[in-house]
């Protein structure tokens, strides 16, 4: 069973699409040093629902097709499969091999598969799929990155200046904390002070604040005091970087499965980026972005923000010119 009381799928997506170059960086290095960065990646996550939506392939979880180019000018597709299940799945490697020649068929590109497996069980690592029968084989084999197996790297971790560290250390702490939501607040707590000793911009200090609080979920009392904290640290650095943002709209963003709360979320995200990159007048779009109810064209604004000059630029993303 995925974990009970956090939705995975979400805050996941976001962050490996924001963060997608420091993703690599943490998780594919080899891959890296290749990719030329000075071309934006290009997300393409309905063309993969295109390619996949025939196929029964169970329930998917924060899957990522994106385009890049290599530094000697290659076009190559990188398929990220974010699997949080807890429990054994049986077709998952075929799934991957479907995943991957699909794509392959359609755009005739050479695909890269890697799998981020967020479980909790140590001896679950598929990493290849195929079959043999008279003379006809095949043999597909796709990167594997477990989180579960950092626990033994924490110091690594700990001194890790690519922010995925963090990421990881949440995800682990989530799991290591389900019966224990005292000791989840400390690092909660523990996680977030770091992001502002490490000297993080007042964005990523949000964005990466998102994940970890819609991770490590405490109950009412504990969530109380958790503020209160955060409050105090905010004012003994003279930053008030998260308790400026709306704490309702953060807590509507993190309830599982309710897609209105999930749209919330998102349009608080989406205030604070206007406010922050465009100041006051950037606050002028909000009443017609709020009228968005999709999901996934809220999830692309609130990245656009990042990478736009301009509010009519932003505006292109959800009222293309005819």
């Amino acid at each position: 069973m995925t974990n009970p009381d956090t939705e995975f799928d979400s805050p996941w997506k976001d962050i490996i699409e924001t963060y997608f170059e420091d993703f690599i960086r943490f998780f594919l290095p080899e891959a890296y040093e290749k990719i030329d960065w000075t071309r934006p990646p290009e997300f393409l996550d309905k063309e993969l629902n295109q390619v996949v939506r025939d196929a029964e392939l169970g329930k998917r979880f924060a899957d990522k097709l994106v385009k890049i180019w290599l530094r000697d000018g290659e076009e190559t597709w990188i398929i990220i499969h974010v699997e949080v299940q807890s429990q054994d799945e049986i077709g998952f490697a075929k799934r991957m091999f479907v995943y991957h020649y699909r794509i392959f068929d359609r755009y005739n590109r050479t695909v890269v598969s890697l799998a981020v497996l967020g479980d909790d069980r140590k001896n679950w690592k598929p990493n290849q799929f195929g079959y043999e029968k008279w003379g006809t084989s095949i043999d597909f084999k796709f990167s594997v990155v477990k989180l579960l197996e950092y626990k033994q790297q924490w110091s690594e971790l700990e001194a890790s200046l690519n922010p995925f560290a963090l990421v990881v250390m949440a995800h682990l702490k989530t799991q290591e904390t389900q019966d224990n939501r005292s000791e989840r607040k400390k690092f909660k707590m523990a996680l977030i002070r770091r992001l502002y000793e490490e000297g993080y911009s007042q964005e990523e200090v949000v964005n990466f604040f998102w994940f970890i609080d819609w991770l490590m979920s405490l109950p009412k009392d504990l969530e109380r005091e958790f503020w209160q904290e955060l409050q105090q640290l905010e004012e003994s650095m003279r930053m008030r970087y998260i308790t400026s943002v709306e704490r309702i709209g953060i807590e509507k963003g993190r309830q599982e499965g309710r897609q209105e709360c999930i749209t919330e979320g998102l349009l608080e995200a989406i205030e604070l980026g206007l406010e922050l990159k465009f100041g006051s007048v950037g606050l002028e779009l909000l009443p017609e972005i709020s009228e968005i109810k999709d999901v996934e064209q809220l999830r692309a604004i609130k990245t656009g923000i990042k990478t736009v000059n301009t509010l009519e630029e932003l505006r292109q993303i959800y009222q293309p010119a005819q």
